[in-house]
């Protein structure tokens, strides 16, 4: 059996300062710590999107420039969804209500995926073992090496020049392969521990993967036939990937960020602070950019409070930059989205070699 990574709990001094200012934040300014009137409007906003979108591809049939442009819009809308929804939603922090969130957090299974993996993987394994090669799944991408305790092999020095494949790819291989492998396996990784399947969930499953698969491929291929539900699909499916992959990479793989090696199952820093050497923000000053992915830009806020709603981060980075200014602990933020995609090269280059 794998030995549980514990953090440091000797000081805890800076991780309780923190949630001291930022308890007191929502004390004095009166607000709850999941989302509010706002998110449920972006909420409609990206799910009447979705149906504008998708009715017009499938039963409308524009020229085929427009519908190419629909595509592409279409990719970005199901990222934003995914960002912006279900993220919050699979974190329990888009409303108070339970079954609000446990309704929404299933527009992953909408969107071809499962969030019964996704929790697994991404609350668990990733928010809590952060850029930790074995424990932390999002940073294991197959054919790429980005952390310094994986195994260094031949093709990786070819990484910098297709990774864009990589990502573009990353969706649709996640829905249609990465998500039966694991429920055949009923592992996160390879060499993972298997986990424990609920027979609902077992239901759930092929239940919303059969939808999906009816959705987006049986009902557009009788109505508009199958090379313009492929194009289509493919087009779209580049696009979310890409969207997705980047915004992942660009928060905890670029070369401000720290990636440990692990001895004796002990970390030396306390959670929070490894929290903050592990990741990243990028672009916090573009509000249009926020709004698409969910505050996901704000990613360091995100780590530190995963089950407060990101309609807050903004109010929460001036807390946590203090913060870390009193204690002078290294605050990692990229001032536009260029320098972080600079930086995660930079890191994909060193890796190869």
């Amino acid at each position: 059996m794998t030995p549980t990574i514990k953090f440091s709990n000797v000081n805890t001094l800076f991780s309780r300062t923190l949630k001291e200012k930022t308890n007191q934040y929502f004390k004095e300014t009166l607000q709850k710590k999941t989302g509010n009137r706002r998110i449920f409007i972006k909420a409609s906003i990206l799910l009447l999107t979705f149906v504008l979108l998708y009715s017009l591809l499938v039963f409308v049939q524009p020229h085929w420039a427009i519908s190419v442009i629909l595509c592409l819009l279409f990719g970005v809308n199901l990222a934003a969804i995914g960002f912006n929804i279900m993220h919050d939603a699979g974190h329990n922090s888009f409303s108070e209500n339970k079954r609000i969130n446990t309704l929404l957090s299933y527009s992953l299974n909408l969107l071809g995926g499962n969030i019964y993996f996704w929790k697994l993987k991404h609350n668990i394994a990733h928010h809590t073992y952060t850029n930790i090669d074995g424990e932390d799944h999002d940073i294991e991408v197959k054919f790429m090496r980005i952390h310094h305790d994986q195994k260094l092999r031949k093709h990786h020095r070819y990484q910098r020049f297709y990774f864009p494949l990589l990502y573009g790819i990353s969706y649709l291989a996640w829905i249609f392969y990465q998500d039966y492998e694991k429920y055949f396996r009923q592992r996160m990784g390879h060499s993972t521990e298997k986990f424990h399947f609920p027979l609902r969930e077992k239901v759930i499953f092929w239940t919303s993967k059969l939808f999906h698969l009816g959705l987006f491929i049986i009902l557009p291929v009788l109505i508009a036939g199958w090379l313009p539900t492929l194009i289509g699909l493919v087009i779209a499916g580049a696009v979310c990937g890409m969207s997705l992959a980047t915004v992942f990479q660009l928060a905890h793989v670029v070369s401000e960020t720290t990636f440990k090696t692990i001895e004796e199952s002990k970390v030396e820093e306390e959670w929070m602070i490894h929290q903050i050497q592990s990741t990243a923000n990028f672009s916090t000053q573009s509000k249009i950019l926020t709004w698409i992915l969910g505050g996901l830009n704000y990613q360091v806020e995100h780590h530190l409070f995963p089950k407060i709603s990101h309609v807050h981060y903004p109010a929460l980075n001036r807390i946590v930059r203090q913060t870390c200014q009193e204690y002078n602990i290294k605050y990692n933020e990229f001032r536009s989205f260029w320098a972080a995609f600079r930086s995660h090269i930079q890191v994909i280059h060193a890796m190869s070699r």
